[in-house]
């Protein structure tokens, strides 16, 4: 059953999803060579607790920080550390907030400093692939639209989907029905209905689709050691077409 918000709801994921994206913009600003994963971290719990919010993945499942920083072939649930990024590297930041009990989600891939051509076109390409797929978050499409729709616009660049972690629904708590894949046949699944709230998240990699769990369960490795990227918004279904709640 997918959970159908009220007016209401939807106001507070919006102020909720404002939030974050305020945090994400000034996390954005502080990247450079040099910072580390754990600096990351740091200010961004210290700026959501600054709006009277809070962190939506520290202590989640046992998740031990507040962000999820994940470089280069790190795909997903990179745990902050004194890593220090390089010029060179790229960096996927997840991200979320629980503002007075409403969740919102999101997620970036950041070059540091120049990188190279290849890397520079697998982050413009999953970015590409969110909008794309947010533009199927459509009353009357099915869900799986979302889920074709970016597949195939990623395969046509070369690059793969990841299968192991998906999009999900968010609201009154961080992950709802339904899971949005990011691979799959069109009009399959659920016809989706106005309140509507999804977080789509393409996980884009740049050699194979398969990846690995490493040493510290948490953070999930491309499994040929190639760079992945990972881009997220929150929306909500309305019947004037896809609202970004995250923006």
């Amino acid at each position: 059953m997918i959970p159908i918000k009220s007016e209401k709801d939807l106001q507070m994921l919006k102020r909720s999803g404002q939030i974050l994206s305020a945090v994400m913009r000034k996390v954005e600003k502080s990247m450079r060579p040099g910072i580390t994963t754990l600096d990351i971290d740091r200010l961004s719990e210290e700026l959501i607790l600054k709006e009277n919010a809070l962190a939506a993945f520290k202590g989640y499942k046992g998740f031990p920080a507040t962000t999820c920083v994940s470089v280069n072939e790190e795909i997903v649930h990179g745990i902050p550390a004194p890593r220090v990024l390089l010029e060179g590297d790229i960096v996927s930041i997840d991200l979320g907030v629980n503002y007075q009990g409403y969740f919102s989600d999101m997620a970036f891939t950041l070059p540091v400093g120049r990188v190279d051509e290849n890397k520079r076109k697998l982050i413009e390409v999953t970015k590409q692939a969110l909008d794309i797929g947010i533009r199927q978050a459509r009353t009357g499409n099915y869900l799986s639209d979302i889920s074709h729709s970016i597949q195939s616009f990623v395969e046509g660049f070369g690059f793969s989907v990841v299968r192991q972690f998906v999009g999900h629904g968010i609201g009154m708590v961080l992950h709802e029905e339904p899971e949005i894949p990011n691979f799959g046949d069109a009009h399959l699944g659920p016809l989706l209905k106005s309140g509507m709230v999804l977080a789509i998240e393409p996980m884009v990699n740049m050699g194979s689709w398969e990846c690995l769990i490493a040493k510290n369960g948490w953070t999930a490795i491309t499994k040929d050691g190639l760079a992945s990227a990972h881009f997220e918004h929150t929306i909500a279904v309305t019947d004037k077409g896809p609202v970004i709640l995250t923006e």
